[in-house]
């Protein structure tokens, strides 16, 4: 029996997300509604649709008639739905700065504000679900993004290089990553607005003449500033864009985040993987819900040096596995040419694949199913089939390790 099928993705409509490359990938017209994020996965929020014999289905209900079949028994046994969830981001307005919670403290913040009666939709609701949120990403385009703390030596010259911040060098050396994030993020709006508006006075010119480059806060400080501040109000991200790295991704190239690192988005657009968890704890450059105590619970108050992954080249010469420590999920990308034009593989667990160039020919024992670029299929476990493009052609991939 065939255990490859087509798969129909949900647009997200954030409000930091572009009107063109998400619709363009999916072979529509741009679209005046922000389309910030393409799920594809179980997530109950927005399942995927399975086209299956003439029928449409939701994945999680497909996989839940018969999870050890449809997972496989490691997988099912071990997260009992599937553990992944696959996204395409758009990212033309910075998300907020934020942390992800471990499993064993997501597990604890789910069942505390269960208790405690608050919604699951509710604004003020930090736990959405009691699972972790490890996460990696591969870019699409020049992608950038802030990443964990800088070292000592680089938050120094940082500071001392930002007239209007200089004076956080003794905190710094006083308190340490903690107590210098703790002082920023508990003071007054008032003494946050005294310390960063003679900055922004000074960078917000020079931003909108063309003169900074992304690789300076003072670029992303002021483009904050026109996204997230009403006048005179100054969001105290701000003060994060200093303190953590910014990192440029190239087109093929990763990065992961597990619990604890503080990071945001900035710019550009990536395949994203992460465990199926929706727990965000939000640390500024948003409107939404920030818990200041609950956010500084979770930080990994340690400098981060940015690990930019180039992936590992399999056998084959098409796959290439970005490997990471999370055990729910993998992420692969496949690269076909005339030379290299057909993959091969039986699947463990669930697979989900999307075509974002070219076009391909996925066989299993059953049927043939044609995919161009935008479209998606999942593969069910135990299921034998190969993927074969016509000239050059890429894929992304998604699954568990096993």
């Amino acid at each position: 029996m065939s255990g490859v099928y087509k798969l129909k993705g949900v647009i997200q409509n954030y409000a930091w997300g572009g009107t063109e490359f998400i619709p363009k990938l999916l072979g529509a017209k741009p679209n005046v509604i922000k389309c910030a994020e393409y799920w594809l996965g179980a997530h109950n929020n927005a399942t995927s649709t399975v086209f299956k014999g003439g029928n449409e289905i939701k994945l999680n209900a497909l996989i839940s008639k018969d999870i050890k079949a449809n997972l496989g028994l490691n997988i099912s046994e071990k997260f009992g739905c599937l553990p992944f969830l696959f996204k395409v981001l758009d990212v033309h307005d910075m998300l907020s700065i934020q942390v992800h919670p471990s499993k064993k403290e997501a597990e604890k913040g789910f069942k505390k504000e269960n208790k405690l009666g608050i919604p699951l939709r509710a604004s003020n609701r930090n736990y959405k679900d009691d699972n972790h949120k490890p996460e990696i990403m591969v870019a699409l385009s020049e992608f950038w993004l802030l990443h964990g703390f800088l070292t000592e030596k680089k938050l120094i010259i940082c500071l001392n290089s930002t007239p209007e911040l200089s004076h956080l060098i003794a905190d710094f050396k006083n308190e340490g990553y903690r107590g210098l994030y703790k002082k920023l993020m508990e003071e007054s709006q008032e003494v946050t607005d005294a310390v960063l508006q003679p900055l922004i006075k000074r960078v917000l010119p020079l931003y909108k003449q063309g003169e900074l480059d992304k690789n300076s806060p003072d670029y992303w400080a002021a483009k904050a500033y026109e996204t997230f501040c009403d006048e005179g109000i100054i969001d105290k991200g701000i003060y994060s864009i200093y303190l953590f790295n910014i990192v440029q991704a190239n087109i093929g190239e990763a990065v992961f985040q597990d619990a604890g690192i503080p990071h945001a988005y900035l710019e550009g657009q990536n395949m994203e993987l992460m465990a199926n968890s929706d727990n965000v704890l939000r640390g500024g450059l948003t409107p939404k819900h920030v818990d200041v105590p609950e956010l500084l619970k979770h930080v990994e108050f340690q400098e981060t040096i940015p690990n930019i992954m180039q992936g590992e080249l399999q056998a084959d010469g098409i796959e290439c596995i970005y490997k990471s420590p999370a055990p729910d999920f993998e992420l692969s990308q496949l690269v076909f040419s005339k030379k290299k034009s057909k993959y091969t593989n039986k699947s463990k667990t669930a697979i989900i694949y999307i075509v974002v160039n070219g076009k391909a020919k996925v066989q299993d024992s059953d049927k043939s199913i044609e995919i161009k670029k935008g479209e998606a299929i999942v593969v069910l476990a135990e299921s034998n089939y190969s993927i074969e493009a016509e000239g050059d052609a890429i894929l992304y991939k998604a699954t568990a390790p096993i």
